[in-house]
């Protein structure tokens, strides 16, 4: 006798659960109660003869085995959803939800240009943000489509312009910090200033670069302070106001303290141009009827160039 095929609705659960973290947050998350998902996720283990959750008090977490079965359950359930959703839209608005997985600095610079005119044309799709500096994978984190800039963008992936597509690294003091320890003249000068640097969670810190005219020249300044990109970007511009040092960023997020006059540029001739980011997601053949609207909403909008 062959074996029984797990449900569907119990690997929808499993998945649920998982993306979640606990069989209550799934709950809140769906039509179904928390023991109602925690036997659907029993009956697919004795199914499979395999744990696929940890259960704590405190926590749920994916065994090997569960890991292994979300990588694979992921694309092909957001293919089923794909597929729905196409014919759902057929008969009207898209609706559903749309995840995105950005960085910050897209959430702070990019998002609040497109998503309440997005929102407003369409008001039956939800949209989920998700801020995360690390490069990872939107499907094994649950998101349908992801910002990066081009040298994070994964092979596979279809790229479609978001945001202005010429941007410049600024690099910035406040007037009193400079009153008190004189405006650097050349990039090698800032060897000789307090600044305030930035690196990714796990990653080294980052020299600052530069360039004029075909020149491009890599610094590593000394500096006090030391912030991790994006969720303490914040406290770096602070301080930066503050008088404690340089700070380079890009130059949309210090616009507003230049026009305040909080900030003065520094080194201006010498900020490196870089292309806008990239709205990125899968290149399969069947794209969710949200992410369709949300591409083709950003291709129409007039970004600078």
């Amino acid at each position: 006798m062959g074996q029984t095929r797990p449900d569907m609705e119990d690997m929808g659960a499993f998945l649920l659960v998982a993306r979640t973290g606990g069989f209550r947050e799934a709950a809140r998350a769906s039509r179904m109660s928390a023991s109602a998902l925690s036997d659907a996720v029993r009956r697919l283990e004795d199914e499979l003869g395999v744990r696929l959750l940890n259960r704590t008090t405190r926590s749920v977490v994916p065994t090997q085995a569960g890991l292994s079965l979300i990588d694979r359950l992921t694309p092909a359930f957001r293919e089923i959803q794909a597929a729905v959703d196409l014919v759902r839209d057929s008969g009207g608005k898209p609706a559903g939800t749309l995840s995105l997985n950005v960085p910050i600095s897209a959430a702070r610079l990019i998002l609040p240009q497109i998503v309440p005119p997005f929102l407003a044309a369409y008001p039956e799709i939800r949209l989920e943000v998700v801020t995360d500096e690390r490069f990872v994978d939107i499907l094994a984190a649950g998101c349908d489509a992801g910002i990066r800039y081009d040298e994070r963008l994964e092979l596979d992936m279809i790229a479609v312009p978001i945001g202005p597509r010429r941007q410049r690294f600024a690099i910035a003091a406040a007037p009193a910090y400079l009153d008190l320890h004189g405006r650097p003249e050349h990039p090698r000068d800032l060897l000789n200033h307090a600044c305030i640097r930035g690196r990714f969670a796990g990653r080294p810190v980052e020299t600052w670069e530069f360039e004029r005219e075909g020149e491009v020249l890599r610094v590593d300044p000394p500096g006090q302070l030391l912030v991790q990109n994006g969720t303490g970007t914040d406290l770096g511009v602070a301080a930066a106001v503050a008088g404690t040092g340089i700070v380079a960023l890009f130059e949309d997020w210090l616009q507003p303290y230049f026009d305040s006059g909080a900030l003065v540029p520094v080194l201006e001739d010498w900020w490196q141009v870089f292309s806008g980011p990239f709205l990125y997601y899968p290149g399969r053949r069947l794209v969710p009827a949200p992410l369709r609207a949300f591409i083709d909403f950003v291709r129409a909008h007039p970004w600078p160039a």
